[in-house]
């Protein structure tokens, strides 16, 4: 008896809790947007996963470029109390964004068997219905790329969202009308635990609204008035990405093609400096970043890293000659088959290491531009430690990475008529690259053994050690 009051006192106190904190968003968002607008833009800022920073400049991006579209609405980013100082700082600074600081929201489907961590604190998205200082909100993901002003939008019902899932909505940009006694009934409903299938915010809000697929489409009415009710969005407000690729072109025939989403894998973001060529839209984004943020935040990193490998490529060339003094001897004795596999394997795993360490050490969100000839250059840079330790020839080391700039030419060709063709251009550049890296490998090999068989790591300790014909020809 007693532990059943003991419980209902703590949910007691936790819903007085969340009372309070909402009552003093509503105040908070009443205070910030009382400069007469009545709609806003808002998006979602939460601390706890690896890639917090990358979703903070894609925010950053995304509010700018609605800021150049001249949209009539203010920009809100609902954020965790976790989400750092500067950075809240600088979307209020530079951004012109009004921050709206939440306590999170409890996630009561952690337990589910297929819960997937990075979306525990998604729920915070549904503090969007507290912002009762505006007439309609727009809620949007991060990974929004705006092509033109939507602000027809706010002329949408209680609750508007588009489906590139045949049966299930898209909560990457919905339209809802704030209400506070829709968002303490939400509230209730995580206590009570409504069904979520993927325990993020997405499945529950596709739960509470199970009958958006039977409404009818929005269409904004001309004369400008609200409508009422919920509606499904045509799907030219939430163009999934990969509807592109196959085409590489939009082609969306309801509604006006204006936003582009990109629900992925969380890797294949458009923000990433990979992400183009290998998906055509990733420039897209970046040119995007390029006209409104810029990338001075990356630039001191990126000049270290060319400096380095620079200099690496410089002390390897000169060191060479001395490499080649020191390590070719040649004596009689049996070598030692041991070893010689495991400079083999040395040398291997060396250049594998050449080619995989710059891909990493590149700062993630700098333009395509600058991150593949800064990626190229550490492989380059590692590669001729590689040439230079195991004395092996510098071309067949850098064929495979020949072979990757090859491949990004190949898929950064502009003039493709469709995807599938892209795909089979790839594939066959792949096949014709395959014999010639194969190729280039047994060639390391052959030297290597030619090395070993002279033994040139093994040389006899003070055992004056004459110069080969390749060492003075060098």
């Amino acid at each position: 008896m007693r532990r059943e009051m003991s419980e209902r006192r703590e949910r007691w106190l936790r819903r007085a809790v969340v009372a309070v904190l909402v009552l003093a968003l509503a105040a908070t968002a009443g205070a910030e947007g009382g400069g007469g607008r009545r709609h806003a833009y808002a998006a979602m800022m939460y601390m706890g996963t690896p890639r917090d920073y990358e979703f903070y400049v894609a925010t950053r991006v995304m509010m700018r470029s609605l800021t150049r579209l001249g949209v009539d609405a203010d920009l809100v980013v609902i954020a965790s109390p976790d989400v750092p100082l500067h950075w809240v700082q600088t979307l209020k600074e530079a951004d012109g964004v009004k921050v709206v600081t939440v306590a999170n929201l409890k996630n009561p489907y952690e337990k589910q068997g297929n819960f997937n961590t990075r979306f525990k604190l998604t729920l915070n998205k549904l503090y969007a219905w507290s912002l009762v200082s505006y007439d309609r909100v727009v809620m949007l993901d991060s990974d929004n790329l705006f092509l033109q002003r939507t602000d027809e939008l706010f002329q949408c019902g209680k609750f508007c969202a588009a489906f590139i899932n045949p049966c299930i909505f898209h909560t990457g940009l919905f339209v809802l009308e704030p209400s506070m006694v829709v968002f303490k009934d939400m509230l209730h409903e995580l206590e009570m635990g409504r069904d979520n299938p993927d325990g993020a915010d997405q499945g529950f809000l596709v739960s509470y609204f199970p009958d958006l697929l039977d409404r009818p489409m929005f269409h904004p009415p001309a004369n400008g008035s609200k409508l009422d009710g919920t509606y499904r969005l045509p799907l030219g407000y939430q163009m999934d990405a990969s509807y592109y690729y196959l085409k590489l072109r939009w082609n969306v025939p309801c509604g006006p093609n204006s936003v582009i989403t990109f629900p992925s894998l969380p890797w294949l973001k458009p923000w990433y400096w990979w992400s183009w060529p290998i998906l055509p839209l990733g420039l897209q984004w970046h040119e995007q970043r390029r006209s409104s943020l810029g990338y001075g935040a990356e630039a001191p990193a990126m000049l270290i890293q060319a400096a380095t490998y620079l200099g690496i490529m410089v002390v390897t060339r000169l060191a060479r000659p001395g490499l080649l003094r020191l390590c070719y001897s040649r004596r009689s004795e049996k070598s030692i088959p041991f070893l010689h596999t495991m400079v083999k394997v040395a040398a291997l795993w060396s250049m594998l290491v050449a080619h995989v360490v710059p891909f990493f050490l590149v700062p993630r969100t700098v333009h395509p531009l600058l991150g593949w000839p800064l990626y190229l250059l550490g492989a380059a840079a590692l590669c001729s430690i590689v040439t230079g330790v195991f004395l092996l020839p510098a071309l067949p080391v850098l064929t495979l990475l020949l072979a990757i700039s090859g491949s990004l030419f190949v898929m950064a060709f502009p003039w493709y008529s469709d995807g599938i063709t892209r795909v089979l251009v790839l594939l066959g550049y792949a096949f014709c690259c395959a014999p010639v890296v194969w190729a280039s490998l047994a060639r390391v090999m052959s030297s290597l053994h030619s090395l070993l068989e002279r033994e040139a790591f093994f040389p006899r300790l003070g055992e004056s050690t004459p110069l080969s014909e390749a060492s003075k020809a060098y």
